[in-house]
């Protein structure tokens, strides 16, 4: 391998180290309670490696939070273009979300806690902005099915809470509360939402 490829290839490790251990560390310890001596030891790089790609501490998060808005923006595009019945548009949505809750479980865990904890001293940062994403693309997928006859009337915004509280409860039951991780139960309960609790008459 040339050279200049062996160092793009190096600083393209570093960085990405460098992202894999702030977010572990945030998660795990909070904005506050987290070094740049922390991150770059677990990284496996030096301080002046973080200050060239992130400035500072302040920088390596905001530059996590950003990568994580990425990934949800291209989530949500992904589901909209899919083809299916509001019901099985929003299982689609749980499903993808406790996917990348697998495969990213320390990125999931940080964004949680940033919005539902204390700040504890986090730099400036529209964090809420995770949540609105959200709730525009299941107001979205509910408005459809309206269109199409698929779902009964209702306000927006009250659907809008109810999906994405009941799958909020379900990560909060998996990851902080120490339950025994069930990626079907939001999809169970989603089911049952739709299906009612009334009794059918006989």
């Amino acid at each position: 391998m040339p050279k200049e490829d062996r160092q793009s290839s190096f600083e393209t490790d570093a960085r990405g180290r460098l992202l894999e251990a702030g977010t572990a560390l945030f998660a795990e310890r909070g904005y506050a309670g987290t070094t740049v001596q922390g991150v770059v030891g677990r990284a496996g790089v030096t301080k002046p490696v973080l200050y060239y790609y992130f400035e500072s501490k302040a920088g390596l998060f905001r530059a996590i939070l950003d990568r994580a808005g990425r990934m949800q923006e291209d989530l949500l595009v992904h589901i909209m273009e899919m083809p299916g019945s509001t019901l099985d548009r929003f299982l689609i949505l749980y499903r993808s979300i406790y996917e990348g809750m697998a495969e990213h479980p320390d990125l999931f865990r940080l964004i949680h806690n940033l919005l539902f904890g204390p700040p504890a001293g986090i730099p400036p940062y529209d964090v809420m902005v995770f949540h609105r994403r959200m709730f525009a693309a299941v107001q979205r997928i509910y408005n459809e099915g309206v269109a199409r006859g698929e779902v009964v009337e209702a306000e927006p915004d009250e659907v809008a809470m109810l999906v994405l509280g009941l799958m909020d409860f379900c990560f909060h039951h998996d990851q902080a509360l120490g339950g025994v991780p069930d990626p079907c139960r939001p999809e169970r309960l989603l089911r049952l939402t739709f299906q009612g609790l009334a009794a059918r008459p006989r």
